[in-house]
């Protein structure tokens, strides 16, 4: 372990963030009901130009209206590289309520536009007295951003989590594919004549929780855009949970109890964790710094394992 203790990530459940557009305003009422433990208001990709200035108001009439309960509430502000992102953060921090607790921002591609937002919401809190400072969540969606990954994750006290946008990430690199997520075709390797297919996802995701988990960030995998493929969305989330990602995001409802059977630890999980670290507990007592477990060896590392495991499954049950 470095001199320098890896921070930890913000405490709060983020097994599904669930969206809809700010521009469907027959959504609100199902997304606050839903089981999802974040939720995204949208007001970016899927608002169409015109509609934009009607969904801000939307929005925000839904954050001072709808009974959100415990769930995260975030709102997804347009990219920085368009005319509306300014307008978005300023009705939002002046016109909702303190309900809001996070601002999302699209297509980072590095530090300095998380500068650029915090410093806009920094100087509307103070003029507006907010109490409660407004947390950000980016999504990385290019070779830029994957390029400045920890750069970004470093970039402000604020910053509670980082996403995954598979579909502009897959355009900036030039990647042959119009899938969102997900196994790719082409992508493979051959083996005694035998395709096997590979994750094209995987390294993009692993430098996303090297950096997360480096500076106290929650990693969070993005959209699957076939919502007909159950399956393939649960390989996705479950590939995403070992590498160390504590939530997906839903494009439609069904998605929202797939992601959360996956990233909640199952009973059995949960018992083995509680057993590993009452092992261990055992072994210290005797002066022992490993013991053994089932037939296998289990050590200090373990207890770092099982306490994360023990420590997600109490999150959960307390929200």
């Amino acid at each position: 372990m470095s001199f320098r203790l890896q921070p930890a990530a913000p405490a709060r459940p983020n097994r599904c963030q669930l969206f809809g557009p700010a521009s469907n305003t027959k959504l609100f009422a199902k997304m606050a009901a839903s089981a999802a433990d974040v939720i995204n208001i949208d007001l970016e990709d899927s608002v169409a130009p015109s509609d934009k200035d009607l969904a801000r108001a939307n929005a925000i009439e839904a954050i001072n209206s709808i009974d959100w309960g415990k769930k995260t509430l975030s709102v997804r502000i347009n990219s920085l590289d368009t005319p509306y992102w300014y307008r978005d953060v300023v009705d939002l921090l002046e016109q909702a309520g303190e309900r809001l607790d996070q601002i999302m921002i699209p297509k980072v591609g590095c530090a300095e536009d998380i500068y650029a937002v915090d410093a806009l919401v920094t100087a509307i809190e103070a003029a507006k007295g907010r109490k409660k400072r407004m947390a950000f969540e980016v999504i990385i969606e290019s070779a830029a951003g994957i390029a400045h990954v920890e750069a970004i994750a470093a970039a402000s006290p604020r910053l509670e989590a980082m996403s995954l946008g598979a579909a502009d990430f897959a355009a900036s690199m030039g990647m042959q594919t119009t899938g969102i997520g997900g196994t790719q075709e082409n992508y493979y390797m051959m083996h005694e004549g035998q395709k096997h297919w590979s994750d094209p996802w995987h390294w993009a995701q692993a430098a996303i929780v090297a950096a997360c988990r480096t500076h106290g960030v929650l990693p969070v995998d993005g959209p699957f855009g076939d919502f007909s493929d159950d399956e393939g969305y649960i390989a996705q989330a479950k590939r995403s949970a070992t590498l160390g990602m504590v939530g997906k995001w839903a494009i439609h409802p069904k998605q929202i109890g797939l992601a959360n059977e996956v990233f909640t630890p199952s009973e059995g999980a949960v018992s083995e964790a509680r057993e590993i670290l009452a092992a261990m507990e055992k072994a210290k007592a005797n002066g022992e710094g490993a013991t053994v477990y089932k037939g296998r060896l289990v050590d200090i590392a373990s207890i770092k394992q099982a306490e994360v495991i023990v420590a997600q499954a109490e999150l959960i049950a307390a929200s």
